[in-house]
């Protein structure tokens, strides 16, 4: 056989190999992500709104979430904090940010409930370009158990606005990212849904389903 050919045909052989032998890859790693997506734990999400209107905007976002997630076959335990009764935390220190607060009230059940899951859901309409005083209440209670939720966990962010201007929402945005990098928590999806304000705005707008697909593939 001529040499050249010869050398040819070791090149080419070796070349079908690695194609080969990548494309083996390339399949073996999409089974093992496959089955690493399937084989995901199941979670337990908690859910905090902050909207006072039950049938308000970012509330109908909630259910969208909670509906995905359901449907992943996740556990969701909802606490919607306009309709509790939570007492503002007024620094009175006696829980040593890591013990019983002075008041007993419906934050108990938050207690109850965030220490064992594996993610917490913030939903909030935007009031006076903060959010909302209920759920802010709430995270600001989150004082007494500090010791025991700085640890791993998911979360996400939904809000809604009457503006169309994202730097509107940079604020609560900050906010939330500043609280997830003091907890050690990774953001697993935000939701900046504008431009809906009246009740009932944010139906027939696509956040519906992002807010569905967010709980399905958190």
């Amino acid at each position: 056989m001529d040499r050249r050919k010869f050398v040819k045909n070791i090149v080419l052989t070796a070349a079908g190999a690695f194609v080969i032998g990548a494309a083996a890859n390339i399949t073996n790693n999409n089974v093992v992500n496959q089955k690493i997506q399937k084989g995901d734990k199941k979670m337990k999400i908690l859910v905090i709104t902050g909207s006072p209107r039950r049938n308000g905007n970012s509330n109908t976002l909630a259910d969208k979430f909670i509906e995905g997630a359901k449907e992943a076959g996740h556990t969701v335990v909802r606490f919607d904090s306009a309709f509790k009764n939570v007492h503002p935390c007024i620094a009175c220190n006696k829980c040593g940010m890591n013990g019983e607060c002075i008041f007993k009230d419906d934050f108990e059940f938050v207690r109850n409930n965030i220490i064992d899951s594996d993610a917490v859901v913030f939903v909030t309409p935007m009031y006076y370009f903060g959010i909302s005083a209920q759920l802010k209440a709430v995270i600001d209670r989150f004082y007494a158990i500090n010791g025991q939720i700085h640890k791993p966990k998911k979360a996400v962010l939904i809000m809604t606005y009457a503006d169309t201007a994202a730097k509107e929402a940079q604020p609560i945005i900050n906010h939330y990212d500043t609280l997830l990098n003091y907890l050690g928590w990774s953001n697993a999806g935000k939701i900046i849904a504008s431009g809906v304000w009246t009740e009932g705005s944010v139906n027939n707008t696509p956040y519906l389903q992002q807010a569905y697909e967010l709980g399905k593939n958190i």
